[in-house]
């Protein structure tokens, strides 16, 4: 049996979000968290870099760190195909140096819009590393990613370089 919690919150109606299908997940992000969703290009290299680090894109001339949340959660690299996008993030401002950070996706996100009735937390389920909290919401279950958590993992590597 599934145990879930309710979030409850008098502080929004609505919040416009994506659901981003990654390989055997979704991630639920709220709309003022993604930038753009693009195409993938052109991944740059990067020496040195973790599993996790698929390289660096250019995306509206800036160099962006793009990583795979499923590499950071331990699971199966996932394949790059033409399915596959890219959501570049703002990020959460625990540093200036860092603006923007992207995550490989498998296929085009979908609009939500999410009420405090519709959501609400799954208690008792593993939750990865890098998940913040996994949900059910419209009946589907998804991951809250740890963004901060991800742009701390990516600044510590970018400081040793």
């Amino acid at each position: 049996m599934r145990a879930e919690h309710q979030i409850e919150s008098d502080s929004y109606q609505e919040v416009a979000s994506l659901l981003v299908p990654l390989g055997e997940s979704l991630l639920l992000l709220p709309n003022v968290t993604v930038a753009e969703i693009v195409p993938v290009g052109e991944i740059q290299s990067v020496d040195n870099a973790p599993q996790w680090l698929l390289g660096d894109i250019n995306w509206r001339e800036l160099d962006i760190p793009i990583v795979s949340l499923e590499l950071l959660n331990g699971q199966a690299r996932p394949s790059i195909n033409s399915r596959c996008r890219v959501a570049v993030l703002n990020t959460t401002g625990i540093s200036d140096s860092l603006s923007f950070i992207a995550i490989l996706t498998q296929g085009l996100p979908r609009l939500a819009r999410v009420t405090a009735s519709e959501i609400a937390e799954r208690e008792n389920v593993v939750k990865a590393p890098y998940d913040q909290l996994i949900v059910t919401w419209a009946g589907e279950q998804a991951v809250i990613p740890a963004l901060a958590k991800i742009e701390q993992t990516y600044l510590e590597f970018s400081s040793q370089r």
